[in-house]
C-alpha cells in the first residue's frame, strides 16, 4: 500500500469530508486471506492492493466502517501510475451498477505530501504541454514524394532522426516485467494490433477479415519469440511517425506524445518512422528510386551505425505489423489507393514469414 496515506491528519481530513463530525476510531490493515488459519491450499497470496479498514464514531455514538482502497504496482498490468489510476477510476464509475455490491463513495489521489486529494466531481482529464513552433516532417515527405528528388537537407534530416533515435535508445532498462508488457501490449492494447484490426470497417478494399485474422495470428507467434528478450528494454518514444515529428527554422527536431509508456522494444520506433519512407512512396512510386528509396536505406544505415543495433532485424517484423496496420485503415486514411493498403499488407505479411526482416523488400514494391 502507499505508505503516504498512513498519515493521520490526511485519513482524518478525508474523512470529515465524508462524515463531517466523525472520528476514526480504528484503522486496520486488510489483506487476501491474512486471517485465514486453515484454508487447505486455497488460500488467497496477493491481490492488487492492500485497504485500510476505517471505523468512524460520530457524535451520536453511531457506527460507520469505510474501506480505502490503495494500489500497488505488479506485473498484472499495473506497473505504471496510469494504470493504477485508471483501475480506480473505473471502480469509482462502475461499482455502484451491480446489484448488491459495495458503494463507491470516493475516489482520488494522494499527493506527494501525503494529501488525499477527491476526485469524485472530475469529469474528464487535460494535460497542458509547451507550444512548439515548427512543420511536421511529414509535409518533408509529401515534398520529396511529389518532386522526386533530394536536398541535402533532406538526408541531413534522416540522419537527425535516426541519430535521436540511438539517443533515445541509449538508455536501457533492466526490467523484465516492462519488456513483456510492451511486448502484450503491441498485441493486446486497443491501439495495438488487435484494437487496430478491430477498428477496420467492414469490405475494406484489400484487407478482408480472413486476412487481417492471418496477420494477428503471425503476431501472436512472434509475442512468444519475443517475450524472452528482455535485454531489449529501453527507453522509447512510442509512436514515431511524421506526425509527432516537428522541425524548427533553424531545422532541428521536436517530438510530439510519447506513448506505451515511453519504454519498449527499440525496433517499435524504427520500425514506426521507417515504414513511412515506404508508404509516402506507394502513393507516388516514381519517388522510391531517386529519393524516398535512399532516405529508407540512409536511416537504417545510420541508425545502425550509431547503435550497431542489427537485431531490430530479427525483432522487428511485429513493430511493422503493427505501423502498417494503422496506414491501412481507412479511419486514418481514408484515400490511400487499394493498391497501396494491398502492398502495404503483403509487405508485412512477408516480414513476418521470415526469420528476420530483409530491408531490401521493400524493392519488390517498386518493380
Amino acid at each position: 500500500m502507499n505508505e503516504n496515506v498512513r498519515n493521520a491528519k490526511a485519513l482524518a481530513e478525508l474523512c470529515a469530508q465524508i462524515a463531517p463530525h466523525a472520528k476514526i476510531e480504528s484503522i486496520t490493515p486488510l489483506g487476501p486471506d491474512a486471517d485465514v488459519q486453515d484454508a487447505d491450499g486455497t488460500e488467497k497470496a496477493i491481490g492488487y492492493g492492500v485497504p485500510l479498514r476505517i471505523v468512524l464514531r460520530t457524535n451520536g455514538g453511531e457506527r460507520r466502517d469505510l474501506c480505502l482502497h490503495t494500489a500497488k504496482p505488479d506485473e498484472f498490468g499495473h506497473d505504471r501510475r496510469a494504470d493504477r489510476a485508471a483501475n480506480m477510476l473505473l471502480s469509482y464509475d462502475t461499482f455502484d451498477s451491480i446489484p448488491r455490491h459495495t458503494r463507491a463513495i470516493d475516489v482520488g489521489a494522494v499527493t506527494r505530501g501525503g494529501k488525499l486529494i477527491s476526485l469524485r466531481d472530475s469529469n474528464e482529464f487535460y494535460l497542458i504541454t509547451e507550444f512548439v513552433e515548427g512543420h511536421v516532417y511529414a509535409e518533408d515527405l509529401r515534398r520529396i514524394a511529389h518532386r522526386e528528388s533530394l536536398s541535402p537537407e533532406d538526408e541531413s534530416r534522416t540522419r537527425a532522426l535516426a541519430l535521436l533515435l540511438a539517443e533515445i535508445h541509449a538508455e536501457k532498462r533492466n526490467a523484465p516485467i516492462l519488456y513483456r508488457r510492451a511486448i502484450r501490449d503491441l498485441l493486446g492494447s486497443g491501439e495495438g494490433i488487435f484494437g487496430l484490426v478491430d477498428g477496420y470497417p467492414d469490405n475494406v478494399p484489400m484487407a478482408p477479415p480472413e486476412r487481417l485474422l492471418g496477420i494477428e495470428r503471425k503476431c501472436l507467434e512472434w509475442r512468444f519469440r519475443l517475450k524472452q528478450r528482455t535485454h531489449r528494454l529501453a527507453r522509447t518514444h512510442g509512436d514515431f511517425h511524421p506526425f509527432n515529428i516537428l522541425f524548427d527554422r533553424k531545422g532541428q527536431p521536436a517530438l510530439l506524445d510519447t506513448s506505451r509508456g515511453s519504454v519498449g522494444d527499440p525496433a517499435d520506433d524504427v520500425m514506426c518512422l521507417a515504414l513511412n519512407y515506404v508508404f509516402f512512396a506507394l502513393e507516388a512510386p516514381g519517388s522510391w528510386a531517386p529519393a524516398l528509396g535512399k532516405l529508407w536505406r540512409l536511416f537504417f544505415q545510420t541508425y545502425i551505425e550509431r547503435t550497431g543495433d542489427t537485431d531490430i532485424f530479427s525483432v522487428g517484423a511485429p513493430f511493422l505489423a503493427w505501423r502498417a496496420l494503422v496506414m491501412a485503415n481507412p479511419r486514418w486514411y481514408p484515400s490511400i489507393r487499394d493498391t497501396t493498403r494491398d502492398a502495404l499488407l503483403g509487405f508485412v505479411e512477408r516480414a513476418l514469414d521470415a526469420r528476420s526482416f530483409d530491408p531490401n523488400d521493400a524493392e519488390r514494391l517498386f518493380p
